[in-house]
């Protein structure tokens, strides 16, 4: 066996050992992660046009979110925004800010809006301490709109989910 010919046997063989155990690995899943639980208080705004069927809205809300378990950090501000049509869930977004200014975002799957309505959160990704963050997260919301107007104000009741924290930035 020439000396080129070992280099590629032993360079194969390695690649190998490698791929077979990445392979081995089970993938990180949510499941697995760290559950944490809390409340969300929030303000913002309520706009409505009427459709065929009711009407359409817009809510954009921001507030703070105190975790009272988990390994996430223990307060964020928190800004989300979501469109309902009043019959199909509805959807949105929303970020959460540390008070280091890392975030953590989410896409939200929102019941026709109104208060009580279940809202189910997919973590997904943030920036600095939680660059590579996965998870879920649920709770109802209620929330009083103000008499006349478009002010909206209200809180979370059993917001609770599962975090897995990737590996921050290198």
């Amino acid at each position: 066996m020439t000396r080129l010919s070992a280099i590629l046997v032993a360079a194969l063989a390695a690649a190998t050992a490698v791929v077979g155990s990445w392979q081995a690995q089970p993938a990180p899943t949510v499941e697995r992660g760290h559950a944490f639980s809390g409340s969300w208080t929030a303000s913002g705004t309520r706009h409505t046009i009427p459709t065929a069927s009711g009407q359409a809205a817009i809510v954009r809300m921001s507030g703070t979110i105190v975790l009272a378990s988990g390994q996430l950090g223990r307060g964020f501000r928190a800004e989300a925004i979501a469109f309902g049509d009043g019959e199909t869930a509805g959807v949105g977004r929303a970020v959460w800010v540390d008070g280091g200014g890392d975030r953590i975002y989410s896409e939200l799957v929102v019941e026709p809006i109104g208060t009580g309505r279940r809202i189910a959160g997919t973590i997904t990704g943030g920036t600095g301490r939680y660059a590579g963050v996965s998870g879920d997260y649920t709770f109802t919301w209620r929330y009083v709109v103000t008499p006349g107007g478009s002010e909206v104000q209200g809180h979370t009741t059993d917001l609770a989910g599962r975090v897995l924290i990737g590996r921050g930035p290198s």
